[in-house]
């Protein structure tokens, strides 16, 4: 008989709750931490470097007081790890920096279908045409509200092919490592942030001074500069620990399409309150992703449906006079036999 699961301390919807408030809440912090008009921090890579040094310090204290286990992951998979996920950060600073803010739109963009190629690659992960048309109208309706200007460069390009690849590729290790070790999505994070924290404190002054000129030593520290750091710091905890959550719940693809809520946030929240432009383009743009988003979920959830009955089919072809002469053979009793049946072989999500 199985074990009794214990119920998730996150709901999937609480998960989703999470990043998309804490994402949007950091884009916002950051806005006035680094814009002109604001504090006029401008050291990107070491903001991030400053994410990941609380961070690992929350899973410290955590695994201190008892809160969380530790499972072991191998040291040479998390270097290898937190090489990829730092250089998606320097790659889309990089790019951001070389090319239009278009262009840039465009190759976040296409992280979901890098995702979904990614995924049947390596995990021979197929999608239905259902999913697949719900993600071109979410990456369509995306495009349409953010993309102006096009603007690309040798450089720009080749930064933002590398960006693209690493992110992607960071999201399925995510999951991957998950299933791998068995390890919890918190867990795993707090593994992986002290290596990065270490590396990007260490490497990030260096990256932001070739992105713009000006040394973090000489950057005056006020005390609304600091309030936003830590704010910032604070949110990238929530962050960081929810796109682990989801993307071990869920998928590198789902994270990718549904995360798209949080460009459809930031964009109601500018006009609000930064006064940005809100055109009808726009917001025509914002509906058909936010139908896309809806289409998608709906294609999701009909294809776990019907993927759940296939094992429930196999079980019932087993309810005919051979069960009693099959379980007397093996030994088993039948409902143990029917149990062995279906959980025989791997399965894939």
């Amino acid at each position: 008989m199985e074990p009794e699961k214990k119920p998730p301390a996150v709901s999937d919807l609480g998960a989703w709750g999470m990043n998309v408030v804490s994402s949007v809440g950091i884009i916002m912090a950051n806005k006035q931490l680094m814009s002109s008009s604001g504090y006029a921090f401008s050291f990107a890579t070491t903001l991030t470097g400053f994410h990941f040094t609380v961070t690992a310090l929350v899973g410290w204290i955590s695994k201190a007081t008892g809160y969380s286990a530790s499972k072991h992951v191998p040291l040479w998979e998390l270097i290898w790890f937190s090489l990829v996920a730092n250089t998606s950060i320097t790659g889309m600073n990089l790019s951001l920096m070389l090319n239009s803010v278009g262009f840039y739109q465009i190759s976040k963009l296409s992280m979901i279908p890098v995702v979904c190629l990614m995924e049947w690659v390596l995990n021979s992960k197929h999608y239905t045409s259902k999913v697949i048309s719900a993600v071109v109208v979410v990456a369509a309706g995306v495009g349409i509200c953010t993309v102006t200007d096009v603007e690309v460069n040798a450089k720009g390009f080749i930064c933002a092919c590398v960006a693209v690849f690493c992110t992607s590729l960071q999201q399925i290790t995510i999951g991957s490592f998950q299933k791998k070790y068995n390890i919890g999505s918190f867990e795993l994070l707090s593994k992986t942030a002290p290596i990065q924290a270490v590396s990007l404190i260490i490497l990030g002054p260096f990256v932001d001074y070739y992105l713009n000129g000006r040394s973090l030593l000489e950057y005056s520290f006020s005390t609304g500069a600091t309030f936003f750091i830590l704010l910032s710091c604070s949110l990238a905890v929530f962050c960081n620990m929810s796109q682990y959550l989801c993307i071990g719940r869920f998928s590198a693809t789902s994270f990718q399409v549904l995360g798209h809520m949080k460009t459809v946030c930031v964009l109601i929240l500018g006009w609000i309150l930064f006064d940005s432009a809100l055109t009808i383009k726009n917001i025509l743009g914002m509906l058909l992703a936010i139908m896309g988003m809806v289409v998608y979920s709906w294609a999701m959830e009909s294809e776990k449906k019907a993927t759940a009955l296939i094992p429930r089919n196999k079980s019932d072809m087993l309810d005919g006079e051979d069960v009693p002469l099959k379980s007397r053979t093996s030994g088993l009793p039948a409902s143990d036999l029917d149990l062995d049946l279906e959980e025989g072989g791997p399965t894939k999500s």
